[in-house]
């Protein structure tokens, strides 16, 4: 699993966490019963509060996306339903417009901004 916290972003840690969790399962990088890397393994590597990683797999599990099995760890749940493809793919669509708003506010245009969201998909 690969995780870019922003700790200049107005969105919480703990935000982006679950943010990208869930794009990650949407885009089928992580499948039902994927291990998630442990909350401190997490919170080593980010260098970032464990209460901060506790914090977003708890909201997945409240969600239904991720199962936490006690001494074992947090596993990607199986996706049941496509109600809850279609809510994860509601709310990464809300804040995709959070961020094309914001971006044309400060007068970059569509095809800038297009050209961002490529490059981040791409991994650049």
């Amino acid at each position: 699993m690969n995780l870019i916290i922003s700790k200049n972003s107005m969105v919480p840690i703990y935000e982006q966490i679950v943010d990208q969790i869930k794009k990650q399962m949407v885009a089928g990088q992580l499948l039902e019963g994927t291990p998630l890397p442990s909350v401190r393994s997490v919170a080593k590597d980010q260098h970032i509060s464990a209460l901060t990683v506790k914090k977003a797999y708890d909201q997945l599990e409240t969600e239904g996306l991720v199962n936490t099995v006690h001494g074992k760890g947090s596993f990607i749940a199986k996706i049941n339903s496509d109600e809850q493809v279609t809510e994860i793919g509601k709310e990464i669509k809300t804040e995709f417009g959070k961020t094309i708003s914001k971006a044309q506010s400060l007068g970059l245009t569509d095809k800038q901004i297009t050209e961002l969201f490529s490059d981040e998909l791409e991994g650049k």
